[in-house]
């Protein structure tokens, strides 16, 4: 699997992870949990634009 495609695909799974986390969290009033959801969705968001950043220069 090419790599940009690889990080692009991590990276969508991170934000649903995420955003699980964060909505859990904020049901249950569990601040950590959302915390860390937040930073999750953060995480994979970056690891798309890694992805998107690999794809320019591969062409």
């Amino acid at each position: 699997m090419n790599s940009s495609i690889k990080d692009k695909t991590q990276g969508t799974f991170h934000e649903v992870k995420g955003k699980v986390k964060e909505v859990a969290g904020k049901l249950s009033k569990n601040k950590e949990l959302e915390a860390k959801g937040k930073a999750e969705i953060a995480a994979g968001k970056t690891q798309k634009k890694v992805g998107e950043v690999k794809d320019a220069f591969d062409e």
